[in-house]
Parts: structure tokens; C-alpha cells; sequence
């Protein structure tokens, strides 16, 4: 299932049935699990560790150097979990020694023309729409979709779940749960048809949605908000990710809510 113009350096590690399709171009440091196709085109670099039934089209270029002028030559990956597809013409860039490798988790889609920098961290069953970019050091929960054209900052936190508009620009932390939009990137209520799609209850909704009330809307101070939800709502594992999130963010969250 390998085609005689592709080149594959004799070190790579190609699991069974995985097909690789004309004028591929794959390095020696490179592992492929099985059943993954490989189209037309592609450049796999080394460090690249790409899982099982991937799908990986036209023109994608995997594990390139970082565009990173302190970037010393140090060994890095990028690791690319089972079932992601990854569309024509997205580059990933491997890490470098902050985090030592960029990761894709299992069952993400990575539409065309995306850029994903060195060191991110994308949890699984995510979705990036057309063109958007991700600069490095990021980190993205599960299940977090991206629509098209989104820019997020270097550094930045992505919670579970979240969902961002297309063409933001995002230089804030995004906590877990919620929709953003806006100019700059706001609140603009929580992402209830994902939740509802994934199985939350009604009752996890509304607990999201009230918590984010207390954070957003009601005009409080970050701190006295979370304060507030601590002394008065019972700990649930949703509350105390919410908590946690806010309370660790390094770059502050996005705006709240105005009319």
C-alpha cells in the first residue's frame, strides 16, 4: 500500500495497512500506527508519532522545525493520537524544550490551512475550522471547537468544551463551557447545543449557567465571584473545574458580558 514515488527514509516505522499515496515524503525519525492514510504530498518530519487511522491530506507538512528563534536543534515531537484527520495544506511544528513536544489528541478534526505552533497541547474530539492558528504554548481542552479564521495568542487556555467564533482574536484565557465572540473576545453565554450533544443534563446546564452568571454577568470582581460560588454552591466536579481554570490562569480570562 506504499506507492513507488513516495520516499520513505528506511528507518521510519510504518505500522501494517497503512497507506502512503505519491510524492509523499517521510524522515527517518517518524512513527505511523495502523491503518492510517497518508495523501498525495505530504511532508512528515522527524519526530512525528502520528496513531492509528489517521488521515492526513494533500499538502500537510507534520513536525516541522519550530518557528522559534531560541529553537537549538533539541530532540522534539509531535504526537497525533488515533482517528485525527488533519486536511490539506495544515502544518504542525513540533516543540521545543519548554514542552519538549506538540500533542493532537484522538478523534480531532484539523481543517485546511490550519497552523498549530510548537509546544500546544490539543485535547481530544476537538474540531479547527478553515485558517485558524494557534501561536505556541497553548493549551486546549477537550472538545473544544474553533471555528474558522480564530487567532489565539501565545500561552492562552482553551477549557472543555468552549466554543469560539470565527475570526476572533483570542488573548485571553477561555474558561471551560462557554461561547466567545466579540471584539475584544467576551462572554456570550455557555455552549448548551455542545453540552446537550455530549450528554449533559439539564441540571449540568444549569449549573454552568449559573455559576457563569455569578462570573459575567452580575458585574462582580473575578475574585469576589469566585468567592461568592465557593461559599454558596455545593462542590460538584463541574464547579470546581470552573474554579480551578479561573483560579490558575496565568493570562486572565476573556471579558464578561455587556449589552
Amino acid at each position: 500500500m506504499i506507492q513507488p514515488l513516495a520516499y520513505i527514509h528506511p528507518d521510519a516505522k510504518i505500522a501494517d495497512n497503512v497507506v502512503i499515496e505519491p510524492f509523499v515524503t517521510i524522515h527517518k525519525d517518524v512513527e505511523i500506527g495502523e491503518g492510517t492514510w497518508i495523501g498525495p504530498n505530504v511532508t512528515i518530519m522527524d519526530g512525528a508519532r502520528i496513531g492509528k487511522n489517521c488521515r492526513i491530506y494533500p499538502g500537510a507538512v507534520i513536525s516541522g522545525n519550530p518557528q522559534d528563534l531560541k529553537y537549538a536543534g533539541e530532540k522534539t515531537t509531535v504526537e497525533i493520537g488515533d482517528n485525527t484527520t488533519i486536511r490539506e495544506c495544515v502544518t504542525i511544528n513540533r516543540g521545543t524544550r519548554d514542552r519538549w513536544k506538540t500533542v493532537i489528541g484522538k478523534n480531532c478534526l484539523i481543517m485546511a490551512y490550519c497552523h498549530v505552533a510548537h509546544d500546544c497541547e490539543v485535547g481530544d474530539f476537538c474540531i479547527f475550522s478553515n485558517n485558524t492558528t494557534l501561536a505556541g504554548h497553548i493549551t486546549i481542552g477537550n472538545y473544544v471547537v474553533l471555528a474558522g479564521m480564530v487567532a489565539i495568542h501565545q500561552f492562552v487556555q482553551v477549557g472543555s468544551h468552549a466554543f469560539i467564533t470565527g475570526g476572533s482574536l483570542v488573548r485571553k484565557d477561555v474558561p471551560p463551557y462557554v461561547k466567545a465572540a466579540r471584539e475584544p473576545l467576551s462572554y456570550v453565554g455557555i455552549n448548551s447545543v455542545g453540552l446537550r450533544r455530549r450528554g449533559f443534563t439539564s441540571e449540568d446546564i444549569n449549573e454552568i449557567q449559573d455559576i457563569y452568571r455569578t462570573i459575567f454577568v452580575k458585574k462582580f470582581n473575578i475574585s469576589t465571584a469566585l468567592d461568592i460560588i465557593e461559599a454558596e454552591r455545593q462542590p460538584t466536579e463541574i464547579r470546581d473545574e470552573i474554579l480551578d481554570f479561573i483560579r490558575n490562569s496565568n493570562r486572565g480570562i476573556m471579558k464578561g458580558f455587556s449589552a
